[in-house]
């Protein structure tokens, strides 16, 4: 967990590689429950016997539930002790460049990309953030994130 005091300690840390989050298990009941959420039922995320014959053999995650996890990311490895609020602004660019098989760990990289004041004592802040598999040497998704934070 990395712990700031202040927005501008944060802000201070433009350029740099903050954080890296611990590991995520990713299980086939969290994958079939965002299946059910989302409506993607799609074959090589819920049926592990049909799975087992495709392309990767086994089901994989779905490339938004990768994303969805950045919340979790952030909330579970950064804190700004003086932040009353803070919203997701939305993304910039998303790439998914290898798959997620059941019961892989992933973990994220943040890279503070850029911290610019905004109206009412906040900081839009673009995370550069790398998500990677356990033993695997390719990123799994990578995203510029936009986050607004406010004091």
């Amino acid at each position: 967990m990395k712990t700031f005091e202040t927005l501008a300690e944060l802000a201070a840390c433009v350029g740099q590689d903050v954080a890296a989050t611990e590991w995520v298990d990713i299980t086939q009941d969290q994958i079939n429950q965002f299946a059910q959420a989302t409506g993607d039922q799609q074959w090589i995320h819920v049926d592990e016997a049909r799975a087992k014959q495709g392309p990767f053999k086994v089901p994989i995650a779905h490339g938004f539930l990768t994303l969805s996890l950045l919340s979790q990311f952030f909330d579970k490895t950064i804190v700004i002790k003086t932040k009353r609020m803070g919203v997701n602004y939305g993304l910039n660019k998303v790439r998914f460049m290898a798959p997620v098989p059941v019961g892989s760990r992933l973990r994220a990289h943040l890279h503070l990309h850029s911290a610019t004041p905004i109206e009412g004592d906040g900081l839009q802040l673009q995370w550069n953030v790398t998500v990677e598999r356990e033993g695997s040497a390719k990123p799994v998704c990578a995203a510029e994130s936009l986050v607004r934070i406010y004091a």
